[in-house]
């Protein structure tokens, strides 16, 4: 196990996929109009890939022109001393493929908000990451 000069672990990319799989809600990051944009959204795995599920509007439109994303997922104690993250950048692209696309659909994957989310963005995994703080003495993490 090794450890980032800030004493945080440094977790191996089959770590951070199986974090990924626990969490339900991560935050898409992107960039509109030359700003950066993060936004919160659900999402599933699906063969260690990210699934989106939306509708017409900024997460698509990062689809539509294969944007290069960042999307981050985070487990913090209730005092924000323990925890983990995992950053993963990768392209954004719209699932056309039907085979693909009804897999998607199975996903239990629900949008946050109302109206219609027809279109699933999946994130490639280019490049991963993750850090997990210490567990203090006596502690135990649930995501450990």
């Amino acid at each position: 196990m090794s450890h980032d000069r800030n004493g945080l672990e440094i977790l191996t990319s089959t770590e951070c996929t199986r974090l990924l799989s626990t969490a339900r809600v991560g935050r898409l990051g992107l960039s509109v109009g030359a700003l950066p944009v993060v936004l919160p959204v659900n999402f599933a795995l699906m063969d260690g890939t990210v699934v989106v599920r939306t509708g017409p509007g900024t997460k698509l439109d990062a689809a539509l022109t294969d944007a290069v994303v960042a999307f981050e997922v985070d487990q913090l104690d209730d005092d924000g001393e323990t925890g983990w993250s995992v950053l993963l950048r990768g392209v954004a692209t719209m699932i056309t493929d039907p085979a693909e696309l009804a897999r998607a659909r199975s996903l239990d994957l629900r949008p946050w908000a109302g109206g219609p989310k027809d279109n699933y963005i999946k994130i490639s995994n280019e490049l991963i990451s993750g850090r997990r703080s210490p567990q203090r003495e006596g502690e135990r993490s649930d995501a450990a």
